[in-house]
């Protein structure tokens, strides 16, 4: 019995025929040569276990740690190690959907303490099971935004992460949405652009704290939106979360953003995990699903599955979007950091970021080598124009373990402190800048 349905020969020809290629090998033709394999891969024979473990030593001893100061969308927080210790438990790493309510509290009431969490933080009413990252979770929040006004035009300010732009061009392309880039002016979103050009748009994309690290005043934005029957997107990164102003006290329609920052190490890019959250109008827009909390037939508190609005479980053509998945593992991370932290430790986690983001902000002014970019309020990033070389000052920061400032072109460097740069790590960076 096979463990899979093979494809016979037959069901081949007809769907090579299908697809108009002659072969399998057809189907593989963009591939350079270069990476094709062109004889068998020399596997190598099977080691002991402690010579599999001094092996895997080895390699690991190649990877060089770096003290870091670059952000722009991911950032080297702290992560305490009853997070990796709780998500490591096999119950939790190895789970799915938990479609069975009866053997799958534990897993249940972590996502509905997540969504609670959330909406905490976002001043939202209802938030979904998470999502896959910031950038997704912006995509699927203008599908919500379409399907509330069905519109096909968004406006997106120019001052929101350029990474998250291209995924929500891509995302629009293919349903025929048009994407406006609403101009800045000194770094922060034209909201007279919005005003003239909002009519017949689904509403407004910005973000708090902005790519250059700014934090915008969004008052009198939802008002402008909402009188063109528009939505507003607000994006927000997790940890200023804690100090500033939520999505909810600007009146944003949509809550979306990272939370990289709680708990989710850098580890080459990922996995990270993302949040969407909305007001309760809007909830059976809103994609993925939600967990609820009711009594069982003795009266005890219960945890289920709801709102279930995807292509799983309804028709395909009725569905709100095809996420299939809620990177669970990412949400149960955050989760368990928030917990750990609690309220205070939130607050006092993110104050030592702009602590240590300004002071390294004077220190580099001090030194004569940059130039003042914007004079907005900062979090725990932060933009300067060097009047030096960047490429030969990364590469020699680099040389001494530091990775440095993104350049985001123009000389203009986005510098990123976290709680876990120490002011001797800050020091040392600002003597490399001295030396330039």
């Amino acid at each position: 019995m096979h463990k899979y349905l093979p494809h016979t020969a037959e069901d081949i020809d007809a769907m090579l025929k299908v697809s108009g290629a002659t072969s399998l090998d057809d189907l593989f033709s963009s591939i350079p040569k270069k990476l094709k394999l062109t004889k068998p891969y020399n596997i190598p024979s099977a080691l002991s276990d402690d010579a599999l473990t001094k092996h895997m030593k080895q390699l690991a001893s190649m990877n060089h740690e770096l003290v870091i100061f670059r952000g722009a969308g991911a950032y080297d927080h702290y992560t305490p190690s009853i997070v990796k210790a709780l998500i490591s438990r096999q119950e939790f790493l190895t789970s799915y959907t938990p479609y069975q309510p009866e053997v799958a509290q534990g897993t249940l009431q972590y996502i509905f303490e997540y969504q609670s969490m959330i909406c905490e933080l976002t001043g939202m009413e209802v938030s979904n099971a998470s999502m896959y990252d910031g950038a997704t979770a912006a995509a699927e929040a203008m599908f919500m935004a379409h399907a509330q006004t069905e519109s096909k035009t968004i406006l997106i300010s120019s001052t929101v992460n350029p990474r998250l732009i291209e995924v929500v061009k891509t995302a629009g392309k293919y349903r025929d949405i048009d994407v406006v880039i609403v101009p800045e002016k000194d770094g922060s979103t034209d909201l007279s652009f919005v005003q003239a050009h909002g009519a017949g748009t689904m509403g407004l994309l910005i973000q708090n704290p902005n790519y250059y690290g700014i934090v915008e005043n969004y008052d009198g934005f939802a008002d402008v939106v909402h009188a063109h029957e528009g939505l507003l997107i607000m994006v927000g990164e997790g940890q200023h979360l804690a100090l500033y102003k939520s999505q909810g006290d600007y009146n944003a329609d949509i809550a979306v953003g990272d939370l990289q920052s709680f708990g989710l190490p850098l580890s080459f890019g990922g996995a990270y995990g993302g949040y969407l959250a909305t007001k309760m109008k809007y909830v059976r827009k809103m994609p993925g699903r939600i967990c609820g909390m009711t009594t069982d037939v003795d009266g005890k508190r219960a945890f289920v599955l709801t709102l279930q609005a995807r292509e799983q479980h309804i028709r395909r053509a009725k569905a709100n979007s095809n996420i299939c998945s809620n990177q669970s593992l990412m949400a149960l991370a955050t989760t368990v950091y928030l917990s750990t932290m609690g309220k205070q430790g939130l607050i006092d986690v993110a104050t030592e970021s702009m602590k240590g983001a300004h002071y390294l902000y004077q220190e580099l002014l001090k030194t004569k080598k940059f130039e003042v970019v914007y004079t907005k309020p900062f979090f725990k990033e932060f933009v300067l124009k060097a009047n030096f070389n960047v490429e030969a000052f990364e590469q020699s920061l680099l040389q001494e373990g530091i990775l440095g400032p993104l350049h985001i072109g123009n000389h203009h460097l986005l510098f990123a402190v976290t709680e876990k740069r120490s002011k001797a790590e800050i020091d040392q960076l600002v003597r490399k800048v001295v030396n330039q």
